[in-house]
């Protein structure tokens, strides 16, 4: 374990080396590395002279310099991008916030509880300096609104000490170059559901005098950061096809008619491979027993997140492809679901006789893929599709792997004009949040005209038996 601590820094040189000294004496728990990072956003009193002293002494400390003044937010960013450690914090570079303190936040993560840790300026501490009263009323009111517009309890969006896997946050895009940083990552974290928790934490807050830059006009701009991610979803980077699969789990309504499509051949023992941020998990619960896997680490952690209270639900890293991570759960499963899998996968027949033999004889596999190549566009390759299927395609690879076809159907005929348009036409590399609720609260009409329309739909879904003969 790895902890990184990002120091931005400007104009700080009579402050910046006592802060580094107290960063790199900081009491960790046992097997924490430490790096330190400092980001120099254009200083001009004379902090760099003070930076190469550092480093003089202590070479492990990285220096960044920024090529002009961006702000906190742009200095951040530059040293998310640098940082190596497997979790990362914010530190300023005066002496308002105690290094002492770090390995306090860092417990909650350690403990597998949290995500996201806040050193809150306002929970119950040893000690907190007594300064400005309008400051105080302007931080817990953009708390408030920072709770409000996204359904936290925080005591303390603002604070500085703001602790997070890495993982996680290095696949937050970040948009604010000043203070606006804050609000900002509150309302990704939220939107992403991070699990989230506050420690008390000292402070000894400074005066303007003493050197402190945040002023009244970040409290406006913070305002207008809240209510700007509070509408729009800018919650990753583009790789994997993050962005499109958050914003299909809010399609509740056509998530639904998706499970009723399979629901009819589930068991009660169930792997369900590639669940993504358990869309359609939760469709499927409750069940005997519930397997759900995929190979995405951003993924992994969400799903380990959202079922830790379940105790019939294990997590589990899976590649469909790799017979090794199929080992002891031969012949384990009634039913295993692999919905809008295959397509990703290079050697998708090696995947096909991995679920059959992960399947008990007689268990169903229940296969969903994207239908047409005619159909292939920019969506696909955001999503990172390989291929899509024909009906004669998928029929003759699941024989092959030794199942018994009992049907194959086309699914959502009304979704081929939108996937055709969007990926062939327009050329678009993500779905518009209006269009998409558009169409999930029209899913009952859908649903209707999925029995009348003339043309096949825009996925195949296969029922696929193991044999009972098997061994």
């Amino acid at each position: 374990m790895k902890l990184s601590v990002i120091i931005p820094v400007f104009n700080e040189k009579y402050t910046l080396a006592e802060v580094v000294d107290a960063v790199r004496d900081a009491a960790l728990p046992d097997g924490v590395e430490r790096e330190v990072i400092l980001v120099d956003d254009a200083s001009s009193d004379g902090t760099d002279a003070v930076i190469r002293d550092i480093i003089a002494r202590h070479p492990e400390v990285v220096a960044l310099r920024q090529p002009q003044n961006r702000g906190k937010g742009a200095a951040l960013r530059a040293g998310i991008a640098r940082a190596t450690g497997d979790v990362l914090v914010c530190q300023d570079a005066d002496l308002e916030y105690a290094p002492a303190e770090l390995g306090r936040l860092l417990a909650p993560i350690l403990a597998g509880e949290a995500d996201v840790v806040y050193g809150s300026r306002f929970l119950t501490a040893d000690r907190r300096r007594v300064l400005y009263f309008w400051h105080s009323l302007g931080n817990r009111l953009l708390t408030l609104v920072s709770n409000m517009l996204s359904d936290l309890n925080l005591t303390d969006m603002e604070t500085c000490y703001k602790m997070a896997r890495a993982d996680l946050l290095k696949s937050i895009p970040i948009r604010c170059n000043r203070f606006g940083i804050e609000p900002e990552l509150t309302a990704k974290f939220a939107k992403r559901e991070a699990r989230i928790f506050e420690v008390p934490i000292s402070y000894r807050g400074r005066t303007y005098r003493e050197g402190k830059k945040i002023t009244w006009r970040d409290g406006f701009r913070a305002l207008g950061v809240m209510l700007w991610f509070r509408f729009v979803d800018d919650l990753y980077d583009e790789r994997h096809g993050h962005a499109i699969l958050h914003s299909l789990s809010g399609t509740h309504r056509f998530n639904r008619w998706m499970a009723d499509a399979i629901r009819p051949w589930l068991g009660d023992r169930v792997l369900e491979i590639g669940a993504g941020l358990g869309n359609l998990t939760e469709q499927f619960l409750p069940r005997a027993a519930y397997t759900v896997t995929d190979l995405d680490p951003l993924h992994l952690h969400y799903l380990t997140n959202r079922y830790a209270s379940h105790r019939h639900i294990s997590v589990r890293l899976l590649d469909v492809a790799e017979k090794a991570h199929f080992q002891g759960l031969e012949n384990s499963f009634d039913s295993v679901v692999c919905l809008n899998v295959l397509e990703h996968v290079e050697r998708d027949a090696a995947g096909l006789q991995n679920i059959y033999a992960a399947l008990a004889p007689g268990g169903c596999a229940l296969i969903l893929v994207p239908r047409g190549m005619q159909l292939f566009g920019t969506l696909d390759t955001v999503l990172g599709h390989v291929r899509r299927y024909t009906r004669g395609e998928l029929e003759q690879k699941l024989v092959a792997a030794g199942f018994t076809v009992e049907k194959i159907f086309t699914f959502n005929r009304i979704g081929v004009p939108g996937w055709w348009l969007n990926g062939r036409v327009l050329h678009r590399k993500h779905f518009g949040k209006l269009q998409l609720k558009v169409y999930d609260s029209l899913v009952w009409l859908w649903r209707l005209l999925e029995q009348v329309l003339p043309w096949p739909g825009l996925s195949l879904i296969a029922v696929a038996r193991k044999p009972v003969a098997s061994s």
